[in-house]
């Protein structure tokens, strides 16, 4: 087994995306762990904008370091849902989802922000409204049981403060119908205080 980080294994990843001029961020833990309080992860979840001309060189950029496959890259690709590819040297997983064909996604990729995981190699991470909408969708779909996706919205929102754009946010939380949600984090943030 190799020693890396999960951060360095995503920028094993984002590296190629780069390359490709693949859109994508990374969110998921790893952003909220950047944009709130940080938290041990051991995977990495990407959206990427993946189109069926980058699915070779993607694959051949990264196939000596990761179990990945190309056609399963088609079929997220067709059908807009999401596939994995796992370190060889640690055996974190990497979660790659296709963005939906729906005006969030589009607004997440238009939205990301320019971020330094690891000393000086700059990524392109959520936003942090981004992510906290994001993690309050994946929490409900989960069957509001997660107990770390509620504290991983708390954290971004307390750590990111005032520079929340909470406007942005029951807009886009009213879209995702988590809504409700998004008002109790609110106000689990406001009474803690």
């Amino acid at each position: 087994m190799t020693k890396m980080s999960i951060e360095e294994v995503a920028l094993l990843v984002t590296a190629v995306l780069d390359q490709l001029d693949i859109p994508y961020l990374i969110g998921g833990s790893i952003a909220s762990a950047y944009l709130g309080v940080p938290r041990a992860t051991m995977d990495v979840d990407l959206v990427a904008d993946i189109q069926p001309e980058h699915v070779s060189p993607f694959v051949h950029a990264l196939e000596s370091h990761f179990h990945v496959n190309g056609q399963t890259i088609v079929d997220a690709i067709i059908y807009r849902s999401s596939f994995n590819m796992i370190h060889l040297g640690t055996m974190f997983k990497v979660d790659i989802f296709l963005p939906k064909l729906r005006m969030f996604d589009k607004m997440q990729l238009e939205r990301r922000k320019q971020g330094v995981l690891l000393a000086d190699q700059t990524t392109w991470i959520a936003s942090a409204e981004d992510t906290i909408l994001a993690k309050l969708e994946w929490f409900r779909l989960g069957g509001e049981t997660s107990e770390r996706q509620w504290r991983d919205v708390l954290s971004v929102l307390k750590m990111q403060g005032d520079r929340i754009d909470v406007t942005y946010l029951r807009t886009w939380a009213a879209e995702l119908g988590v809504s409700d949600l998004l008002e109790k984090a609110l106000l689990d943030v406001t009474s803690k205080e």
